[in-house]
Parts: structure tokens; sequence; C-alpha cells
């Protein structure tokens, strides 16, 4: 009984116990793995670490849609914790969820930073980001978080929040020079997860809409398709990494269901593969499929880093058809529900 008047969905505390507790274990076998002298642990345990991260930030999202617990104080005592493990707390989760409800509620991509006119002004740094994609290292998403660490410094309408900036900067910032300081090699193998984790969540981000971002978190001008649940499916795209092995989808707890997501926010992810088979009877026709979305993520790492979108860029049905090939359609960056700017 003390249990139900706590978990919102009967199956909550069977799925969000064993994916808390996941979250957790990985992140501490993974880290304590990073010590080890043996090579095939160090490779295994950086894996770990990363997936720990990895499901601590989709746990974030379930918690920012307040779908664990009954009370919103509960969800967001947990996802405080969470974003510790994958590296979010430097801004503050009110933050973090307020700028995702606003992308669902306005059926927009809600932001303060404009980065493709940060990346025009500084030419410089462009180059510089776009061959280090070209590497593969999300370069992108680094600039992103960098401003997420300074964000009390470089968002006006966040200095009051200073104080418990600095404190976390101060935590994050001296624990990690001590690794660097006296182990080196867990510092570099930290640094090795954290990038991997930065490329799944955008890798799953990408494709998943094909509308544009406007800097209005703080200037709020009345969204053109708010409540239009019929503009708001069809600018949305599903990118599950496999539907024949629908247990594959958990290793980002369903985040792909995407469609189903939006149609119903407050379906926690073990309901989103129901949810999604009774809105396309599991139609391949409907998802990009996992191999376009590895070539899409290939072949445009570099042009995604200053995208500004031409009037004739591929909207809806046609955007969806152009991202299944695995040519045509370029995709988002570093749009993260993590990133509260």
């Amino acid at each position: 009984m003390l249990t139900k008047s706590f978990i919102k969905d009967p199956l909550g505390l069977r799925w969000y116990g064993a994916a808390v507790l996941y979250a957790v274990a990985m992140y501490a076998l993974g880290f304590a793995g990073l010590f080890s002298s043996s090579v095939a642990v160090n490779t295994l345990a950086t894996l770990a670490l990363a997936h720990g991260m990895i499901v601590a930030a989709y746990l974030v999202h379930e918690c920012a849609h307040n779908l664990i617990f009954r009370r919103n104080r509960h969800n967001a005592w947990l996802g405080r914790f969470l974003s510790w493990l994958c590296g979010a707390a430097y801004g503050t989760y009110e933050d973090v969820r307020y700028k995702h409800f606003r992308h669902h509620v306005d059926n927009d991509d809600v932001v303060w930073f404009d980065y493709d006119a940060f990346f025009e002004r500084h030419p410089l740094v462009t180059r510089v980001t776009r061959v280090l994609e070209w590497c593969y290292i999300p370069a992108h998403d680094l600039v992103m978080h960098g401003i997420m660490m300074l964000t009390s410094f470089v968002i006006p309408q966040r200095r009051d929040q200073r104080a418990r900036n600095v404190s976390v900067i101060l935590v994050r910032g001296g624990i990690f020079l001590a690794l660097l300081v006296f182990a080196p090699k867990v510092a570099l193998l930290y640094a090795v997860a954290y990038l991997l984790m930065m490329h799944v969540l955008r890798f799953m981000d990408s494709v998943q809409h094909d509308y544009g971002y406007n800097t209005t978190l703080f200037e709020y001008a009345d969204p053109p398709h708010k409540g239009d649940s019929a503009w708001e499916q069809a600018h949305t795209f599903s990118n599950p990494i496999s539907l024949r092995l629908p247990w594959l989808n958990l290793l980002v707890l369903n985040f792909g269901y995407h469609n189903a997501h939006h149609a119903d926010m407050h379906s926690p992810f073990y309901r989103l593969p129901q949810l999604h088979e009774d809105l396309t009877g599991n139609d391949p026709a409907r998802v990009v499929p996992f191999l376009a979305q590895l070539k899409l993520y290939h072949r445009n790492r570099v042009r995604r880093v200053c995208n500004e979108q031409p009037g004739d860029y591929p909207k809806g049905e046609v955007y969806l058809a152009a991202a299944r090939t695995g040519r045509a359609a370029i995709g988002g960056n570093a749009a993260s529900f993590l990133t509260s700017f």
C-alpha cells in the first residue's frame, strides 16, 4: 500500500526500480573498473559507465514528465540525483523540465542559444568544430555542454543561480582535476565514456523532428502549432533500434518510439511499444530504419554543425521518405533535453 501511494503506475516499481538500479550499478561498477590495470576490464568498464550515464539521462527525461512517482517533488528529487550521474547538474532540474515541456506543449524546439548565429559569428570555432566532428568527436555538443557548465554566467536570466553553479563546478571539476593529477588514465576513460553518452543521445535525437529551433525560451511568442496534435505527429518521427527485436530498444528506454511519446507524453517508457503498435500497426514504413540512421549520422556529421534549413527543406512525409533512404535528410544536432537553454 505504501508503494502504491508513491509509485504512479502499478508496473512502475518493477520497471523504474530496475532502470534506476541498473543506471547506478553501471555507473559505480564502470567507474571502479576504470582503475583496473587490465585493458579488457577498462574497455568493458568504459562501456558500462557510458551506458549507465545514458540510462540515467533517459530517466531524467522520465522524471521531467513526472512519470515515476505520483508527486512531482519526488520525481524532481530523483531527477536531480540522476542529473549528477549524466553531467547535467550545472543548471537546475526545473530549467531542464520547463524547456522540455515547452517543446511538447508548443510543438516547437524552444531555445535561448542561437547556435547557428554563434557559428556564423565565429568562423574559426566553426572550422575547428567541423574538423573535430569529422573525427567523430562531438564538438558541437561540447560547445553546448560548456555553456551548460557556465549557464549562470552566460544566460542573464539565470544570474541568481551563480552560487549553485559555482558549487557544482567546484565539486565536479575538483574531482575531475584530482583524477587528472593522480589517475590520468581514469580521467581519460571517463571523458571517453561521457563522449559516448553524447553520441548516443544526439544520435537518437537527430531525426526525430523536422522543424528548426526558435529563440523564444525567455521571450514568449504565440507558437503557431501549439495544440495541433496532427501537425505534431506529421513532423515527429520514430527511430527505434529494432522492431523485430524490441528488447534492444530498452538500451535507450524506448526513446526511439518518438511518435508514441508525443502522442501521449504521460505514457511511461515501458508502455510506448504498445502505443506505437496501436498508432502504426508496427508498419516498418512508419519508422526510420536503424541502418539508415547510421548512414545519416555518418554522412552528415559535419554538415549538421551549422545547418540553416532552406525553404525547400523536406518536411513531413517527404522528410520521412528521405530519412528512410539514409541519404537525403540532414537531421538536427545538439538538441538535447539535458541542455536547458
